[in-house]
């Protein structure tokens, strides 16, 4: 009987025991994942490991010259990664291949003029916004210029081009004229050669704009034939010369009509290729000229090539100053808004300590007037 009884707590005791043995294995286990997630996260947090930085030159958020990286981007990552004393490289990509590297995880941290888009949230990640702009319009200066642009649209390359065709055509059809009307009809078209060449120029002229003095006329068969089939030609030329002097006039008003997206509509628009610009572009439907780069699309628009360069507003305006300044303009409209951010891997483990660092800098009262000072051209 004292057997049992001491027995009895005896394998109690034995239970409890393996019972309390059991609850700190599950409590260890528990704590090493946790010591574990911690310590992934300070190993790529602390300068044991090397961040690699993918850097896409857009200035002014980021610019490459030879070994040196600077811009808004650029400089505030070097900020935060020397606060959170981060070890990194940088590494140059084009947009694609930015993104790219970015949403397969090849890449800590993506840094150019990098926007926040639906279809790249599903493929990374972001950080809190840098600063917010907008796409816009770039245009022609001369656009906004009143008569002054009517005349420089007037003496554009283009238009004289049209006007010297046509002079040209004038001159062939009127020296045919001289050729078959000078001996049966002298007295129209008689005289020295200069003045029966003269003679034929004007009666094409006269012929093509339906004035028809009278002054001077054909009277050979061959002539009367010519006539015929000029006055059917000069139909069809006077239309496409008057679409040209219509081009040439509106160009100006342009400005003051262009205050939204429906009014790109008939434009020739150019853009850069695989932008955010570009793809709102193909999202409205508007027909556009796809470019390497904004100054090669910006250079079209300084030729006269096409009317428009619709981009990100601060990169429009950036690269204007330091490279068309007095050429062109961003006009003050916004089609669209743009938040910049820093791109990030899916669930990147440095996100938050980014975060916590950007914001002390982002929610300073000088942010707006430092992002001012790169924005315009100053840095």
């Amino acid at each position: 009987m004292i057997n049992k009884m001491i027995i009895k707590p005896m394998w109690l005791c034995g239970l409890l025991t393996l019972i309390a043995l059991c609850m700190s294995s599950i409590a260890y286990g528990q704590n090493t994942t946790e010591v574990d997630a911690t310590t992934i996260l300070k190993e790529q947090s602390t300068s044991n490991n090397t961040l690699v930085i993918g850097v896409k030159e857009a200035p002014p958020f980021a610019k490459i010259e030879g070994e040196s990286f600077s811009g808004l981007a650029i400089d505030l990552w070097k900020e935060i990664a020397e606060e959170q004393g981060w070890d990194y490289r940088f590494q140059e990509y084009d947009l694609d291949g930015l993104l790219s590297a970015t949403s397969n995880a090849q890449l800590d941290v993506g840094l150019g003029a990098i926007t926040a888009t639906a279809d790249r949230a599903k493929k990374m990640d972001f950080t809190h916004t840098i600063t917010s702009s907008g796409l816009s319009v770039a245009v022609r200066n001369e656009w906004s210029s009143g008569w002054l642009a009517v005349l420089a649209a007037l003496a554009s390359p283009a238009f004289l081009k049209v006007i010297g065709m046509l002079t040209l055509l004038l001159l062939g059809v009127g020296f045919v004229a001289w050729l078959l009307e000078r001996k049966a009809n002298p007295e129209q078209f008689g005289g020295s050669r200069a003045n029966g060449l003269f003679s034929g120029f004007w009666w094409a002229m006269v012929t093509m704009t339906t004035v028809g003095y009278g002054d001077v006329a054909p009277r050979t068969i061959g002539g009367r034939l010519l006539g015929m089939v000029w006055m059917l030609t000069a139909l069809i030329i006077v239309s496409f010369f008057t679409a040209s002097i219509t081009s040439a006039l509106t160009i100006g008003q342009l400005s003051s009509k262009l205050n939204n997206a429906d009014d790109l509509v008939g434009m020739h628009i150019a853009s850069v290729n695989g932008s955010t610009s570009a793809s709102w572009l193909q999202n409205r439907k508007l027909k556009f000229e796809n470019n390497d780069s904004l100054s090669e699309a910006l250079q079209k628009l300084a030729d006269g090539k096409v009317d428009v360069v619709v981009y990100d507003a601060p990169l429009l305006r950036w690269t204007i100053k330091q490279e068309y300044a007095g050429e062109l303009q961003v006009l003050p409209i916004t089609l669209a808004r743009q938040d910049y951010v820093f791109a990030l891997p899916d669930s990147s483990l440095i996100r938050e300590s980014i975060n916590e660092s950007l914001l002390k800098r982002i929610n300073s009262p000088d942010w707006p007037e430092r992002v001012a000072s790169y924005f315009d051209g100053d840095k």
